[in-house]
């Protein structure tokens, strides 16, 4: 693509003043880097990739609401995370952190267990424990 036909499209990257570096010719055909806002096709697939994202977020705190799921799966799903990556962060097997789902499980989690799930969402003992119920 040409320096100058590099879209500069309305997108989410628009909304926060970042710009994407992209690869394109200049006038003698020789690659240079330029800066782009978005084009229509990136912008609909980002949008709804957020819009998955904040849908499994919300029925992630529901579950929790609902009693389903202990507050660890909301703040999986909250920091985008799968059981693989938050199974690394705290150093459980992921058959562990699975249990720790469970709402009577983890209401039985001592502090030191917590603090290790808090940590990896950057929250707080107590905040993992009740943020979601307020």
């Amino acid at each position: 693509m040409e320096k100058d036909k590099v879209p500069q499209d309305q997108s989410n990257l628009t909304k926060n003043n970042v710009k994407e570096l992209l690869y394109a010719t200049d006038e003698n055909g020789n690659y240079t880097t330029t800066l782009s806002t978005g084009w229509e096709p990136k912008t609909i697939a980002l949008s709804n990739s957020i819009d998955e994202i904040n849908e499994r977020i919300a029925d992630a705190k529901q579950q929790v609401l609902n009693g389903e799921a202990s507050p660890i799966v909301y703040f999986m799903e909250a920091n985008k995370m799968d059981l693989n990556i938050l199974s690394s962060y705290v150093g459980f097997w992921k058959w562990r952190v699975k249990r720790h789902f469970k709402p009577s499980v983890f209401a039985k989690l001592n502090d030191k267990i917590l603090k290790k799930y808090a940590d990896a969402f950057g929250v707080s003992i107590e905040e993992l424990k009740n943020s979601i119920t307020k």
